[in-house]
């Protein structure tokens, strides 16, 4: 059984591209949960460039927010079922506390 994957951000900015895998049929789980007294803004975004490209640079791939988990301020959940490279969390503006991305992945079940 897969385990989740979780990055925590207490201050503005973004976390490292947490890849997943393109090859099997895939679905993937996404919330973003807030810490006690949190004041921020998040936006869940993804990206199809190779993460994994020896050129690959984060600053400079194309994030698309997910249409879900754009520009909230609150705890939040959606799901992909179609293929990505890599997921982040985007803390675009913060006053205090801090925001957790957990994704789970797992294969199709048949």
């Amino acid at each position: 059984m897969p385990r989740p994957i979780r990055k925590t951000l207490s201050a503005q900015g973004v976390t490292p591209p947490i890849p997943v895998d393109i090859y099997p049929s895939t679905y993937i789980s996404v919330a973003v949960t807030f810490a006690p007294a949190s004041a921020l803004t998040y936006t869940a975004e993804h990206t199809y460039d190779d993460v994994f490209s020896e050129t690959f640079n984060p600053a400079t791939a194309t994030w698309f927010p997910n249409v879900d988990l754009a520009a909230e301020t609150a705890n939040g959940e959606t799901n992909y079922v179609s293929p990505i490279t890599a997921i982040r969390l985007n803390v675009t503006a913060f006053t205090s506390g801090a925001a957790t991305i957990t994704i789970l992945q797992t294969g199709a079940l048949t």
